[in-house]
């Protein structure tokens, strides 16, 4: 009799294992590998994502998530693990996107495509490690590219590094240099503290700062007197920094703030990073004169495009839209005023007209645009090979209907922004006037009276 107890007991425990060790694998299952229906079912009822001008960049097929465009907007879409999104829009949206509610997003295919390409023919020419573009409406912010290279196909993405998966327009912090300067001759103009043809002494180098202070240089040889349209043309710190030697620490930071720098962009839902600006207890005399020609402050493409899209739209600033129908919290608002706005404008035409207008300008047609070439830091010093090549436009002056950023890093080759950023920029914008059917100005002929 106890021996028939003592079997029966090993067999409750071997049954009661058994139906342990089933319940651990059926959790683990549900826990970390979804059976394959279930897998099937949550792929296929995934929503899409289509571009504004209709072209599907993200589907389902089969039980399979496909991007029939390949590379474009890669980095904006991210991609897809079993059953998860894992970077960009795949990731932000993926709650949304498992309801099986579609995206649609403001990218124009054919701009994204010549943002892509005009990145992906300079970049390797200049031996530069990596670049982004975003080209925004000017009326609405409505970006219509945002682009990144190298290039990424989400389709093949275990193939590719991390890096490369990076959305680097809305994620890339830098230093903006010089671009940054028609922003604050804006700013300055809008308070009254110059205009365009007040002049200043300007050597090629000033000590500015006081006991604690540093040694501002120019990299452009100059007139030793420059206006203020000509400190733009020659793009002169020495010039910034007489600018803004009235503009009290405060206001200048605040205007800076309301351009977008140093806050998060309000688009919801979408990654995107902030930059920095300094503290108010650090603004001495030489932070403010740094900050004036963009050192010491660090953005990102899409906040340098929704900046200068302030200036293209009037001085009025709009948060940049990446999803159709869903629009920002923060309403509109005036950093200068119009006539402000189109007066720089104007300063800014002249700057590509009279200085580089082989690089950045469209014969035709009425360009305006800042060059920047910054310095990165490294180990907390500025490098003297490694730079930003910069540059921000908008056309046309009158009246603008795109702003355009360009930012390659690395460049080892005619790093300047004149020789890499501004025929980027160049070739962007003559892809997509050409596609649009934009008719050039017509010159209207002089006559002679007799």
């Amino acid at each position: 009799m106890e021996v028939k107890i003592r079997n029966r007991s090993r067999m409750m425990r071997v049954v009661a294992a058994v139906l342990f060790l089933g319940l651990m694998w059926a959790y683990a299952q549900l826990e970390w590998n979804v059976p394959q229906g279930v897998k099937r079912t949550l792929v296929q009822a995934r929503g899409t994502i289509t571009s504004s001008d209709g072209k599907v960049l993200a589907q389902s097929v089969n039980g399979q998530r496909t991007y029939p465009q390949g590379r474009l907007a890669g980095q904006v879409l991210g991609m897809m693990g079993t059953t998860n999104g894992l970077e960009g829009l795949e990731y932000a949206y993926d709650s949304s996107l498992q309801a099986g509610k579609n995206l649609k997003l403001t990218l124009n295919t054919g701009v994204q495509a010549a943002a892509e390409s005009a990145l992906s023919k300079a970049i390797p020419v200049h031996e530069a490690e990596y670049g982004s573009v975003v080209v925004m409406e000017t009326r609405t912010g409505r970006v219509l590219a945002a682009a990144s290279y190298p290039a990424f196909d989400p389709n093949h993405w275990r193939d590719y590094p991390l890096d490369a998966r990076r959305n680097r327009p809305f994620l890339d912090v830098y230093e903006p240099g010089s671009v940054i300067k028609g922003l604050v001759v804006a700013a300055a103009m809008n308070e009254g503290l110059t205009t365009p043809k007040t002049t200043y002494d300007t050597p090629m180098r000033r000590f500015v700062g006081g006991r604690w202070g540093s040694t501002i240089n120019d990299a452009v040889e100059h007139p030793t007197t420059l206006t203020t349209q000509q400190i733009l043309r020659y793009s002169s710190n020495v010039g910034m920094s007489h600018i803004v030697e009235p503009f009290k620490a405060d206001n200048l930071r605040d205007y800076l703030l309301n351009y977008g720098f140093g806050r998060y962009p309000d688009m919801p839902v979408v990654p995107a990073a902030t930059g920095q600006i300094q503290p108010l207890r650090n603004w001495d005399d030489l932070v403010r004169a740094t900050n004036a020609f963009g050192q010491g402050i660090s953005t990102t493409t899409l906040q340098l495009a929704s900046a200068y899209n302030a200036l293209a739209n009037d001085g009025l600033y709009l948060s940049p839209q990446l999803i159709e129908g869903v629009a920002g919290s923060e309403p509109a608002r005036e950093i200068v005023r119009p006539e402000i706005a189109r007066t720089t404008r104007t300063m800014l035409q002249a700057v590509i007209e009279e200085g580089i207008p082989t690089q950045a300008g469209v014969k035709g047609y009425d360009i305006g645009g800042k060059t920047g070439t910054a310095q990165v830091v490294v180990d907390g010093k500025y490098s003297s090979t490694i730079y930003n090549s910069v540059f921000t436009g908008f056309y046309p002056v009158s009246a603008p209907q795109l702003t355009i950023v360009v930012m390659v890093h690395g460049a080892k080759l005619d790093y300047h922004g004149s020789m890499l950023a501004a025929p980027v920029f160049r070739e962007i914008t003559t892809d997509v006037l050409s596609a649009w059917g934009a008719a050039p100005r017509v010159e209207v002929p002089r006559t002679t009276e007799k």
